[in-house]
């Protein structure tokens, strides 16, 4: 046990002794701001890394992560929302401080506020039932994230007394609270599985999704028909040489992906040493060389079969079925309610939500789908508008392809399964063969 300490407060020495150094430049690449980060390894500091970018909004083009012996170096290539370089200060200065402070990283704070935790089985109206319950319990919902992932829902929602504005701290009322969500997500067959709980505990919202549809099993998926040229490719090989798991991730690109695979490989106690990501048009190209935090690989064929299917879902969670609906309106009490009441009464389903309040305005944007799962209709769509409001209700679509990459995407044709799958490997084949190229990078 003695030298167990003394080993802990020697990682400790190691971690002050080497604040992380950032450097941010808009030199080296033309098209994007490189952000470079290397300190003392620590077991999660990738993600952490991540999370701080990601928070923000940034679009990480390319990512080279590497770690020796006990330090690590990271370099993110990345630009705003339109792509451009960073240009705002105050914007660098952040990012600046935060990464050299993320040996010490600190939760996101919601002062004043409870969590409720809620999984369950999805269905249409589940969320107009929720809300409406809140809002009869006098519980005022300042925060909110609902994500759905094959027929499940995990929602973290972050409310407070609407009287008395303060964290709901009565053990009565908590004891409702619980009560009256469970029976709404137990429905007429969701008797075992459904959960709520209520906590004052605070932890990153994305992070803490991923977590309760991990508990909660959502990546056990019944077999789908066809093939879906949209769904993540996941290949997981051992380098027996090297005491490696080699891990490769194929899908469209979009935003927080990294973040999403990076967060499952860490809850799930995996360490990457090293890995390579790259973009291009819409697709995402990532490879990881992993191992348990006891330096062992992946050592069965249950267990890499696990792996796929968990980063398959990580990567799913997030994706944007539907019509994204943003509804920007001053917030008053059961607007959640009457607004998610509306999208049920007439027949959509919302497959994803973000809620959030300020300055006593509501800013919340839904992904809508009819009760079948498929695009929502038109004319629905409109006559939803005018009931909540015009003006208030707004659609918001997706970004099209541009002609250049509806291109590409025609000369892949039918062949889309086997260029990925020599993509893959060609990948593989390099990096097995020269890692130092992942070391070299700076």
């Amino acid at each position: 046990m003695e030298w167990s300490a003394c080993l802990d407060e020697y990682e400790k020495l190691v971690i002050r002794m080497n604040t992380p150094r950032v450097v941010i430049d808009n030199a080296v690449c033309p098209k994007a701001t490189l952000v470079k980060v290397d300190s003392a390894r620590k077991h999660g500091i990738l993600l952490e890394a991540v999370q701080v970018l990601t928070d923000l909004n940034l679009i990480i083009k390319k990512a080279y992560i590497s770690s020796d012996g006990r330090f690590f170096m990271d370099v993110f290539h990345v630009t705003d929302l339109n792509g451009n370089k960073l240009a705002d200060e105050k914007v660098m200065n952040y990012i600046e401080q935060s990464l050299g402070t993320i040996h010490y990283s600190r939760p996101p704070v919601f002062n004043g506020l409870t969590a409720l935790e809620l999984t369950g089985t999805d269905r249409v109206g589940l969320l107009s039932e929720v809300f409406a319950v809140l809002a009869d319990l006098e519980c005022d919902v300042v925060d909110a994230k609902v994500w759905t992932h094959n027929g499940r829902i995990a929602s973290l929602i972050y409310v407070k007394d609407c009287n008395s504005g303060s964290p709901i701290e009565d053990s009565q009322q908590i004891v409702r609270i619980e009560a009256r969500l469970r029976n709404v997500l137990k429905g007429d067959n969701d008797i075992r599985s459904a959960k709520t709980s209520i906590s004052m505990a605070v932890t990153h919202t994305e992070r803490r999704l991923h977590q309760m549809m991990f508990a909660d099993r959502d990546y056990e998926r019944k077999p789908i028909l066809g093939f879906n040229a949209d769904s993540p490719v996941v290949t997981v090989q051992n380098w027996v040489e090297r005491g490696y798991s080699v891990v490769n991730v194929q899908c469209k690109d979009r935003m927080k992906l990294l973040f999403d695979v990076v967060c499952t490989l860490t809850d799930m106690d995996y360490v990457v040493y090293h890995a390579t990501i790259k973009t291009a048009s819409d697709k995402a190209y990532l490879e990881f060389y992993i191992k348990h935090s006891d330096g062992t690989p992946i050592n069965s064929e249950p267990e890499r079969h696990r792996v796929i299917q968990c980063l398959q879902a990580a990567v799913e969670r997030r994706a944007s079925e539907g019509v994204r609906l943003e509804l920007c309106t001053s917030d008053r009490q059961g607007l959640l309610a009457d607004v998610t009441r509306t999208f049920r009464e007439n027949g959509l389903n919302v497959t994803r939500a973000e809620i959030s309040t300020s300055t006593d305005t509501a800013l919340n944007v839904f992904y809508v789908t009819d009760e079948m799962g498929n695009p929502a209709d038109t004319k629905i769509i409109e006559s939803v508008r005018e009931k909540i409001g015009m003006s208030n209700l707004k659609v918001k679509e997706l970004p099209l392809l541009t002609s250049h990459q509806e291109a590409e995407r025609e000369e892949q044709g039918v062949g889309v399964a086997g260029t990925m799958l020599l993509s893959l490997l060609s990948l593989v084949r390099k990096n097995l063969y020269n890692l130092g190229l992942i070391r070299s990078y700076s």
